[in-house]
């Protein structure tokens, strides 16, 4: 009988009440700390695989601008070369004569044109003959002389080219 009694005592009960609570206490967080260490393996393999992802695109971008750092370097390269070359090819002796002789060329059809005092009109159609050969390598009548080929002569040129200003000529005569 002593049992039955000490089951009905309130402080039986209280105790009994006090373990069943601290029981299911217990229980939630055992499941809560696992649950938890799941989460934090989750997130660990997560940012592993980001950190993977961030490495491998990090690789390609060097290897992309790698790339382009050599194919500057080729194409700067090119450049100099390409430059060195043209400069060459300006400088040389014949280019030289060849730019003398057509200067001279334009300024004999624009003497034959002025005959009467040789001298001084010689002297006058060497500087416009210099001074069409400077505007024609400079670029805008070099261009024009490209796309319409008779635009670079001088008029006497481009008049004996013309056959009808050689019939209106011969008809004048």
């Amino acid at each position: 009988m002593e049992l039955q009694e000490i089951l009905k005592s309130p402080f039986v009960w209280g105790l009994g009440l006090g373990l069943l609570v601290a029981g299911f206490i217990l229980k939630n967080a055992i499941t809560s700390k696992l649950q938890l260490k799941r989460e934090i393996r989750r997130i660990e393999g997560e940012m592993r695989d980001l950190q993977t992802h961030l490495n491998t695109q990090m690789k390609i971008t060097a290897t992309g601008n790698d790339t382009l750092t050599k194919q500057i370097g080729e194409l700067k390269a090119q450049n100099e070369n390409l430059r060195v070359t043209l400069a060459a090819l300006q400088n040389k002796p014949d280019k030289a004569e060849q730019r003398q002789f057509r200067i001279q060329e334009m300024a004999l059809g624009a003497m034959r044109e002025q005959a009467p005092g040789f001298a001084g009109a010689w002297e006058k159609a060497m500087r416009q003959a210099e001074t069409e050969m400077a505007s024609a390598e400079s670029g805008f009548t070099k261009l024009m002389r490209k796309v319409v080929p008779g635009l670079g002569q001088s008029p006497a040129k481009a008049a004996a080219s013309d056959p009808q200003a050689i019939e209106t000529q011969s008809e004048s005569l």
